[in-house]
């Protein structure tokens, strides 16, 4: 009997299909999971060391935001 994936948290589905690498069903719920959370927004890559500079800024920023939430 399989697991219902759609019930699994994104941790439990993980580790599902990190121990069960053969199971295509698990993999699709997995993948489907979670490029349905994904954001749809794109960026184009740093052009010159300033742009790369100010993305890995706003890196640092969003982790530490992530940190205090």
């Amino acid at each position: 009997m399989k697991p219902n994936f759609s019930t699994m948290t994104k941790s439990e589905l993980r580790a599902y299909v990190v121990a069960h690498p053969n199971d295509k069903a698990a993999f699709h719920a997995f993948v489907d999971r979670f490029t349905a959370e994904a954001s749809p927004e794109t960026f184009d890559i740093p052009k010159s060391n300033a742009e790369v500079e100010e993305v890995e800024m706003l890196i640092r920023q969003k982790l530490e935001q992530l940190k205090t939430s």
